[in-house]
């Protein structure tokens, strides 16, 4: 990780999860050595300068399951990694950090809870995102990050969402999260709803960054599990860096 890279808000809340641990945690698998700290992924396959951060109109607030900024599987991170506005805070039923309830009050911000209509109230449910310039306030999207069980519940628990819409993404793709499947193939991993999300609100760009350097973070993660080197001309590679070559002079 470049050293002049400062930590965004998952790895934040990555090392105040660790500082509360009573005993190491160890990714499925158990102990691998070394892990770079800025993508969590072996050296040999770090993907560090391949980073494509993005300006956007949107933000992200993730929610995160207790052990989640831990997983090295976790795609909330590669969010954070690209959108600049992401926000990150640790679950708990019984307790909620007043940052995020400042953050879900801040004027600026329109929150959204990103999660499927049917265990919504249908008055809530949304399919569309106001533009920012229409709206006067920014897109928040609000993502549960965690098991399908997990969120569900976290869904159900955290009453202090209850007055913002429900946006229900209607995609038809099938997820192409292959690090840890889900069951059903209309659950998507984290990165794959963030770049839905920004999508739908206009932050194209880094709609198509994040998905490209998710499928990225996907080979050298899965070539890494494998022991074998990654592959640097592959298509995610290449679009990614076809991505980076068309993004305007700042």
């Amino acid at each position: 990780m470049d050293q002049h890279t400062p930590p965004h808000a998952v790895s934040r809340l990555r090392t105040a999860r660790l500082a509360r641990s009573v005993k190491p945690f160890l990714a499925r698998g158990g102990p691998r050595g070394e892990r770079c700290a800025g993508c969590r992924l072996r050296p040999s396959h770090c993907l560090c300068a391949l980073r494509p951060t993005q300006a956007t109109q949107a933000g992200v607030c993730l929610l995160m399951a207790d052990t989640e900024p831990l997983k090295p599987s976790n795609t909330g991170w590669l969010v954070a990694d690209v959108v600049q506005d992401t926000f990150a805070f640790g679950w708990s039923r019984t307790e909620v950090d007043p940052a995020l309830l400042a953050l879900l009050d801040d004027p600026q911000w329109q929150p959204l809870v990103v999660f499927p209509g049917e265990y919504a109230e249908q008055a809530r449910v949304v399919h569309a995102v106001e533009p920012a310039a229409r709206a006067g306030r920014r897109p928040l999207f609000v993502l549960l990050d965690a098991t399908w069980p997990e969120a569900r519940k976290m869904f159900r628990k955290s009453p202090y969402l209850n007055r913002f819409p429900v946006l229900s993404l209607l995609a038809e793709q099938v997820s192409r999260y292959q690090l840890r499947r889900s069951r059903r193939g209309d659950h998507f991993c984290t990165a794959e709803v963030a770049a839905l999300c920004l999508e739908l609100g206009g932050d194209t760009r880094a709609a198509q960054a994040l998905e490209a350097y998710f499928d990225v973070f996907t080979h050298h993660y899965l070539q890494a599990k494998h022991q074998l080197p990654p592959d640097l001309e592959s298509a995610p590679h290449r679009q990614l860096q076809a991505l980076a070559a068309a993004r305007p002079a700042a």
